[in-house]
């Protein structure tokens, strides 16, 4: 049985605005007071985990035990099947230290130059860390294809060259609001939402 989640505050364990944003918009209906590590000064901690679920625990248990809030943690990726599930883990670092997302989706399409495949999914792992060590994970996946040149400026990461099944525009030329109803977070976040912040 999950936890259900009753505070006022809640940490969201990242530096990214763009995810802070989405997130926020995603926890506003439940009156939830949200802040940033980034706005708490928090340090991200090392992700040496090889799974979104591993690397979004230790983002989530590293901000509770810092501030003694409950934090919440997401780790998310694109999956592109014909290159093994890379860049996965390390979406964001394939754009380098400057985390330079144009560079990295070009440098996904320069590895699918001579592959027919260009399949791919999106994974967002959301980890609830209480305080006191309890915690609760729950994994979103939206599956798609790659388009080149990238299209659109909402969104962030590689959201310009994602094309959901069934859509005609990438989530980069998405309306916000159309992106959270359907995007891997999304689907994450109705879990969590289901588990500990309904009834």
């Amino acid at each position: 049985m999950a936890r259900k989640f009753d505070e006022k505050k809640l940490v969201i364990a990242s530096h990214n605005a763009g995810k802070v944003r989405e997130i926020g918009d995603l926890l506003a209906p439940f009156g939830v007071n949200v802040v940033s590590a980034g706005e708490l000064g928090l340090d991200d901690p090392e992700e040496t985990g090889v799974t979104f679920v591993e690397n979004a625990v230790i983002k989530a248990e590293a901000a509770a035990k810092a501030t003694g809030l409950p934090a919440l943690a997401d780790d998310s990726g694109l999956a592109v099947h014909a290159l093994n599930g890379e860049p996965g883990i390390y979406s964001a670092r394939w754009g380098g230290p400057e985390r330079d997302f144009m560079m990295a989706m070009k440098k996904v399409d320069d590895a699918l130059e001579n592959k027919q495949d260009r399949s791919a999914h999106f994974v967002a792992v959301l980890a609830l860390c209480w305080p006191d060590g309890h915690l609760e994970t729950f994994e979103g996946t939206v599956h798609g294809t790659l388009v080149w040149p990238p299209r659109g400026d909402q969104g962030f990461g590689y959201d310009p060259m994602f094309l959901a099944e069934g859509q005609k525009i990438t989530f980069g030329e998405m309306d916000p609001a159309k992106k959270h109803s359907m995007s891997h977070r999304a689907d994450a976040f109705q879990k969590l939402v289901a588990a500990c912040f309904s009834g």
